[in-house]
C-alpha cells in the first residue's frame, strides 16, 4: 500500500505501510525515497482487535511540514477501511482524536481509550510504555 500526499508547502510525499510482527509502521517518504517520519503501532491480538498507535516521529529537519498529520490521517483512514478500532497511546494520535474524533466516528471509525491490558502489551513488546 502506498498513498501519494502533499505536505504543507506542496511537496509530494508518499505514505506506505510497513507490516511487520509485532510492530508495524506507516512511513512517510520523499519522492526520492528518503524516510522523513513514521507512526508505529501494533495489533492488540485481543478480542475486538485494535491498532494501538504508540509512537510517531518526524525527522527534526522535516518538522513544520504537516507530515505528522499526514501520517495520522492515513492511519485513521486505513483503520476505517479495515474496520479496526484505534487505541491512541501516542500523544499525536490522542490530540488529533480529541480535536477530530467526531469526524472520525462519523466517517465510520472507532476508537477507545487505552486499557491496562494495552499498556501491558506495549511494555511486553517494546520494553516501554
Amino acid at each position: 500500500m502506498s498513498e501519494e500526499h502533499q505536505d504543507t508547502p506542496g511537496t509530494p510525499v508518499t505514505v506506505s505501510l510497513d507490516s511487520a510482527e509485532p510492530i508495524s509502521a506507516y512511513i512517510v517518504s520523499t519522492a526520492g525515497g528518503e524516510q522523513e517520519g513514521r507512526a508505529e503501532f501494533l495489533e492488540s491480538g485481543m478480542p475486538g482487535q485494535a491498532r494501538i498507535f504508540f509512537h510517531t516521529e518526524v525527522d527534526p529537519a522535516s518538522r513544520g511540514r504537516g507530515l505528522g498529520a499526514i501520517l495520522v490521517r492515513q492511519a485513521l483512514a486505513d483503520s476505517i477501511r479495515d474496520g479496526v478500532p484505534v487505541v491512541p497511546v501516542c500523544a499525536l494520535f490522542a490530540r488529533y482524536l480529541e480535536q477530530h474524533g467526531a469526524e472520525f466516528l462519523e466517517a465510520g471509525g472507532n476508537y477507545r481509550e487505552p486499557t491496562a491490558a494495552d499498556i501491558a502489551l506495549l511494555k511486553q513488546v517494546t520494553g516501554r510504555a
